[in-house]
């Protein structure tokens, strides 16, 4: 692949007080939200059509809801519908799907096995509180991105070479729609995100961690990430 040819686009998370905003940054929903939206996409964790409405009209770049569109995908058609696809995102928090074993008392008559409920790794989407909901990550912002959403923000926190393979399986799948944020480790590392997990949109946790000089070098360290993956 031609090096010329990669792109990774780095934006980050933000606080309310940080406001008015000169750069796009994404930020999650408050309260106290600053008056001024017009470079923000706003993380929706469970508040539903309204909200986004709401935060739409007031001039948000983009809204992404969560929880709400995963207990009625309509959200996400009305809201494309209704302001235009690009102002519309959806927000995927995500963790690997647990695996449970069951003892196969059918397939063959001559022995039993034990099968896992799942043939192969996967996150599955969390719900606002935290927990699981049982479903695919992958395949239900698919669904959402069918339905009129223009990107999909995976939270997810990778801790091994599966999680890597699964972020590469997704970035080839999705593309330029897949962006990527660390879920509760804000100090993850994430140049084996770029590396290894093929991740090109990234938005960079609000933390002492990466502050400008870590930004700095996070941007110095992609040249050889990218010819790495090039």
């Amino acid at each position: 692949m031609n090096q010329t040819m990669l792109e990774i686009t780095l934006r980050r998370w933000a606080e309310p007080e940080d406001g008015p905003f000169a750069e796009p940054v994404f930020l999650f929903d408050s309260d106290d939200l600053p008056v001024e939206l017009s470079h923000v996409s706003v993380v929706l964790r469970s508040a539903g059509l309204e909200r986004a409405r709401e935060l739409l009209a007031r001039g948000a770049e983009r809204v992404l809801p969560g929880e709400a569109a995963l207990l009625d995908s309509s959200l996400i058609e009305d809201l494309s519908r209704e302001f235009g696809s690009e102002r519309v995102g959806v927000w995927v928090p995500a963790r690997r799907l647990e695996v449970s074993w069951a003892l196969d008392l059918h397939s063959n008559a001559d022995f039993r096995c034990v099968t896992p409920s799942y043939a192969k790794p996967a996150w599955e989407v969390l719900k606002s509180d935290g927990s699981r909901s049982g479903t695919d990550a992958g395949w239900w912002l698919g669904q959402m991105l069918q339905r009129g959403a223009s990107l999909a923000l995976l939270g997810a926190d990778i801790a091994n070479d599966t999680d890597l393979n699964l972020c590469a399986e997704l970035m080839e799948q999705f593309g330029a729609c897949l962006w990527l944020t660390p879920l509760a480790n804000p100090e993850a590392d994430l140049l084996p995100w770029i590396q290894f997990g093929q991740a090109r949109n990234l938005a960079i946790p609000n933390s002492r961690h990466y502050d400008e000089a870590a930004m700095s070098a996070l941007c110095q360290a992609l040249e050889p990430a990218i010819a790495d993956v090039a």
